[in-house]
């Protein structure tokens, strides 16, 4: 097969994909999960999501999809039973063990309550964790929901009292190790650079977004038709406007949100989102944006900073380091975003002249596109689930 039909095969199948996969109407499934070194002690906050926790043991008792506090509690054991299958910690080798009698800083071991994070309720289980001494090096197997869904992730903050890190677990990733004595600017900038990156791949609206962006910009429209723009260069220089205009609109408010500055409500921003992607898409067919695509982008980028700093601002850091995260984490993004179209725009540019993008990539795959965004678009303005 040559690279033409390869690419062409390649993205019709990323859009009916898109189109099958389930809808999801919030961000990827997360866990936040905070470690407190106290001593020999490890006082554990793990914040777990109400539906992902529904859909592994059942806790909607009445199947009514609402999830009460009462059946939320009647479950409390289970819940602590499977926090504590899933995670295990380790000091310098040796292992930690669950405290159930124990009262930590964290409150008393396996109290639990509920909280709203960006995109729903979480359960907040509370754990404390006994270790055979103070630890140098910390050890952190995470296990939870990975067999269920390959793409959860596990947000984890760990403080030893002097210095704060954040890390991500995922199912490629599910131990990690923590030296108290190795904790430095630039592995905090890593740390957040590698989790910017991460989120832009994981966030399949921002991706669809970009890619609704990207397919239009090796054609250019002639009446009523698109034909191949004949050189790179025009191709390239369009796209480099478009994608300045979304970094710099979603660095503002990224910035302004994480900060604490200005913050909109997480439905309302998730459901622009969503609409962002399904006007994209259906400019792509009937253009409405022409020679201002870069304007668009901007504004519409700045709805999407809004969505980005979600992540940071459930992470729960503290002020010292937000600064420092936030820059790494909006570098990751951009990072991630350059990987796409570094792979996109040339591939494109070499099958621009073939009927099948055309009516295939362009017009199929921005329809695919419009429809799994409208999807979104009605479970979160309204709340329901259609998938």
């Amino acid at each position: 097969m040559s690279v033409r039909r390869l690419f062409l095969a390649c993205l019709w199948l990323f859009a009916v994909t898109c189109v099958a996969h389930e809808a999801r109407a919030h961000k990827p499934s997360d866990s936040y999960l905070a470690l407190t070194l106290v001593g020999s002690d490890v006082d554990v906050r793990w914040d777990i999501a109400v539906r992902d926790l529904d859909y592994a043991i059942g806790v909607d008792a009445d199947g009514d999809g609402a999830v009460t506090w009462g059946e939320l509690r009647a479950r409390q054991g289970d819940i602590a039973t499977l926090a504590r299958a899933h995670l295990a910690l380790g000091v310098d080798g040796d292992a930690c063990a669950f405290d159930g009698a124990h009262v930590g800083r964290a409150g008393r071991a396996d109290d639990m309550s509920v909280v709203q994070h960006s995109d729903g309720a979480y359960a907040v289980l509370r754990l404390v964790v006994a270790c055979p001494h103070e630890p140098r090096v910390l050890d952190v197997d995470y296990q939870l929901f990975f067999d269920q869904d390959p793409q959860h992730r596990g947000v984890a903050r760990i403080d030893d009292g002097a210095s704060t890190r954040t890390a991500i677990f995922s199912a490629g990733e599910r131990r990690q190790r923590f030296d108290r004595a190795n904790v430095s600017k630039s592995r905090q900038l890593g740390d957040a650079i590698k989790q910017g990156v991460i989120h832009i791949f994981s966030g399949i609206d921002h991706l669809l977004f970009l890619i609704a962006l990207l397919i239009p910009s090796v054609l250019r429209r002639e009446g009523t038709t698109w034909v191949p723009v004949p050189r790179f260069r025009p191709a390239f220089l369009d796209v480099l406007k478009v994608v300045t205009a979304f970094t710099l609109a979603h660095t503002i408010t990224l910035s302004l949100s994480a900060l604490g500055v200005l913050r909109l409500p997480s439905r309302l921003v998730e459901s622009g989102i969503a609409a962002s992607v399904v006007l994209v898409a259906l400019n792509n067919i009937v253009p409405a944006m022409r020679g201002d695509r870069w304007a668009a982008a901007f504004a519409l980028g700045l709805l999407h900073g809004f969505g980005f700093s979600s992540t940071l601002m459930d992470l729960g850091l503290p002020r010292q380091n937000l600064v420092l995260t936030l820059f790494g984490f909006n570098v990751g993004v951009e990072l991630g975003q350059f990987v796409v179209v570094a792979t996109f725009l040339p591939l494109a540019f070499l099958v621009r002249r073939s009927v099948a993008y055309r009516k295939v990539a362009m017009i199929g795959g921005s329809i695919a596109i419009a429809a799994v965004a409208s999807v979104w678009l009605v479970e979160r303005a309204f709340v329901v689930k259609i998938f």
